[in-house]
């Protein structure tokens, strides 16, 4: 288990986020925002594959994104806006992906069915934690390396494991995040026949919601121990308090009844924070739009937090960018720091929760939110960041 509090010589180091690099169906970062609070959504309804039937889909762009790419635009946004100059050598990376190279393996196995070549097939690139290697490289580091994959929750994961790197001295620095592009053909067979896809769009915490949308999407931090950054100057988003991390050990895709093991992380997380429920101003919360994550994670915030706390996803605005939500969460919820401004649930209509579901932007005193991600396998994931 991770130790969150502690240097190497049990002094407390303050962890904060100096640079953010973003891209959704939404568009980047500032644009993200902007279009988030405005209510606007990024899915439509597309086939990208002339095999399968139309879906609605959140896409970046008007083809199908490329993981290698989408890797190298969010770390160099990353750097650039930490105002950062590379190389970094010494710093750590803790980037994931819950799907990674899938595409390319799928397009390789169809290119063995066709003609039994491996042209132009690097498949050693395309190995699982390759994207981690591949932004090591883009920022010259030398430092420690890590690739988790923790299904949807991966970003969570990922950010923690950064975190972690700088509180144990490993690292005075560290970009850490999620990459994710997850629109394949098996991906979307795959979600079809567990009956998990959303016929017209999503709508999290909705009566009338109908499963989940894939999205394309990614998005890094640069984390940084206070004293780098405030030696250098460098503006700070918010301050990552701490986080909770648990494992079901129930079942490969259903939840588990009761959820306390979900529970157990975000009291681990709040207990490691040093901070109560009634604490947190908002919940940034996994709202996939499917029946069971939805009612499972409304049953856990009633439960952790009677007195009501605003609540809302994000996306009915982005998709599920699955092992990438989580870290697109955390960019959310720094912004709502940044802005002291509330995002709201998009695509929410009709509430079928006894929660205090964001219909609309809410202006407020924010000083620290809980952003959830929960994942197949029980993966359960929670980060409190602080203004």
């Amino acid at each position: 288990m991770f130790t969150t509090n502690l240097s190497l010589s049990n002094k407390i180091v303050e962890v904060v986020v100096t640079g953010i690099g973003l891209v959704s169906a939404l568009g980047m970062l500032q644009t993200s925002w902007q279009r988030l609070i405005a209510g606007e959504s990024g899915i439509r309804l597309l086939q990208p594959f002339r095999e399968l039937p139309p879906r609605p889909l959140a896409l970046i762009g008007k083809t199908l994104a490329d993981l290698t790419t989408l890797t190298q635009l969010v770390v160099t946004e990353a750097i650039a806006d930490a105002g950062l100059v590379l190389p970094l050598p010494d710093a750590g990376v803790a980037i994931g992906s819950s799907r990674a190279h899938q595409a390319s393996w799928e397009q390789l196995a169809r290119q063995l069915q066709e003609d039994s070549l491996m042209s132009g097939a690097h498949w050693l690139d395309t190995l699982p934690h390759m994207v981690a290697i591949a932004s090591a490289r883009t920022i010259g580091s030398t430092g420690p390396v890590l690739a988790p994959m923790a299904a949807c929750a991966t970003g969570l994961w990922a950010i923690a494991q950064g975190f972690h790197l700088i509180q144990t001295g490993q690292c005075q620095r560290a970009i850490a995040g999620a990459v994710e592009a997850p629109v394949t053909p098996l991906t979307l067979a795959g979600f079809t026949r567990m009956g998990a896809l959303a016929a017209t769009g999503a709508y999290p915490f909705d009566k009338n919601r109908e499963g989940l949308v894939l999205g394309e999407g990614a998005a890094v931090l640069v984390l940084e121990s206070a004293t780098v950054a405030r030696r250098r100057g460098a503006p700070i988003y918010g301050r990552v308090l701490g986080f909770g991390l648990t494992n079901d050990g129930y079942h490969a895709s259903a939840p588990e009844l009761g959820g306390k093991r979900a529970i157990g992380a975000v009291k681990q997380c709040l207990e490691r924070s040093g901070l109560e429920t009634a604490d947190i101003d908002y919940i940034h919360a996994h709202g996939t739009s499917t029946r069971l994550n939805d009612q499972n994670e409304a049953k856990l915030i009633q439960y952790l937090f009677p007195q009501g706390v605003p609540v809302s996803s994000t996306k009915g605005a982005t998709g599920h960018s699955l092992g990438a939500s989580g870290a697109l969460g955390v960019a959310f919820c720094l912004m709502a720091l940044q802005e002291q401004l509330l995002p709201p649930c998009v695509g929410l209509k009709a509430p079928e929760f006894d929660l205090d579901l964001l219909m609309a932007p809410r202006r407020c005193q924010v000083r620290r939110v809980l952003c959830l991600s929960f994942g197949f396998g029980g993966q359960n994931g929670a980060i409190v960041l602080g203004k």
